[in-house]
């Protein structure tokens, strides 16, 4: 049984969707426990395959009840394994099953930031974690930030990289879209796909991409999404004059042909765990400009599949994009360096392995 908040769209819901979709039914059957709700759009697709799910309402400050209900779901329904996403349903998914023959995995699936901690978080986990079977972490970086926030040993701590099924579009709607936009053939088109939030940093993308056009000024960016910073980045596209060369979007529930529209695929987080929209952009072959955050220095190997950047650097941002815009050799191997990257680490097969493997590891027996 999965444990998590919800089922809206999300990197951490599709990793469990993903988890759900690859799984081997002749040896586990899956059930999704939500400590929130509504559970959100994944949840009703994975209703259609006859997932079963359980709803709870979790409740303002520490809710005891909770633990007491996860605790008889669990009893009730004979479950072997919890697979607990995120912190606080592992901290409810933990009690719950203290003491019972069940069987707890935690997975981290990133940090907010600026990364912080409590001291009774860090008197009270490793205690947890004398409770756990497994802890993963989605990239080094989230599994140092476990070490050195969260005080959990790093040797009981597993990185299982996200992964995802590689996108396929259809190229005549590919080119459907950008006529569309309005999009000249002798643009290079950049673009990202986040929501509009200020971890996500769009000011300082902006703000490089300003200078991506004193060089190359037949250059489109386009962004995909929406969200509380939807002003600030409208004011930063008018104050630096961008608006005839950037695109918004605003929200898409199907982004996929954006994404395959664009040349190169950028990603400014001041934050990130591991990205499912750069895995995406990879698994169809885009060279990436992205920041020194988090897991992405583990996705995008500096030179080889793209640039990695210091965070909030515009400058150095800017001259990522324009050192592939000025070659076709590079934008052509840094394509197919993505492409096989993403094949060899980042696959929902690879992912799925891994998963059932430590599943297996730690089932009774």
């Amino acid at each position: 049984m999965h444990i998590t908040f919800d089922m809206r769209i999300g990197g951490t819901e599709m990793v469990i969707k993903n988890i759900l979709d690859g799984s081997d039914t002749n040896l586990f059957t899956m059930t999704i426990l939500c400590i929130e709700s509504p559970l959100g759009p994944f949840a009703e697709d994975l209703k259609k395959d006859n997932i079963r799910f359980f709803e709870l309402a979790r409740q303002p400050g520490f809710d005891i009840n909770l633990i007491k209900k996860i605790r008889c779901i669990i009893k009730n329904n004979n479950i072997d394994i919890i697979h607990c996403h995120q912190y606080t349903p592992w901290v409810y998914g933990v009690i719950g099953a203290a003491f019972t023959k069940t069987r707890v995995l935690f997975t981290e699936h990133g940090r907010f930031y600026p990364d912080s901690s409590t001291w009774k978080r860090k008197l009270v986990n490793p205690i947890l974690n004398l409770f756990t079977d497994q802890v993963t972490a989605i990239s080094k970086a989230t599994q140092q930030a476990l070490v050195e926030f969260e005080n959990i040993n790093e040797t009981s701590i597993d990185v299982v990289y996200n992964g995802i099924t590689p996108l396929a579009v259809i190229q005549s709607d590919v080119e459907k879209l950008r006529i569309e936009l309005s999009i000249a053939e002798s643009h290079n088109i950049l673009g990202t796909i986040a929501r509009f939030d200020p971890i996500k940093n769009h000011i300082m993308m902006l703000k490089a991409f300003a200078l991506v056009l004193e060089q190359q000024p037949n250059t489109t960016l386009i962004i995909v999404g929406d969200g509380e910073e939807r002003e600030n980045i409208e004011a930063c596209i008018k104050q630096q004059n961008l608006a005839q060369n950037v695109i918004l979007t605003g929200y898409q529930t199907k982004p996929h042909n954006y994404l395959a529209l664009m040349d190169i695929y950028l990603l400014s987080s001041f934050s990130e765990g591991t990205s499912m929209t750069l895995l995406e952009a990879m698994s169809l072959g885009k060279p990436c400009v992205v920041t020194d955050a988090g897991g992405n220095p583990e996705i995008v190997i500096d030179g080889e599949n793209g640039f990695v950047t210091p965070n909030d650097n515009a400058q150095k941002f800017a001259q990522g994009i324009t050192n592939i815009l000025e070659s076709t050799v590079t934008t052509h191997q840094f394509g197919q360096a993505s492409k096989s990257r993403f094949d060899s680490y980042f696959s929902e097969i690879n992912m799925n392995i891994k998963y059932h493997y430590l599943y297996n590891q730690v089932i009774p027996r």
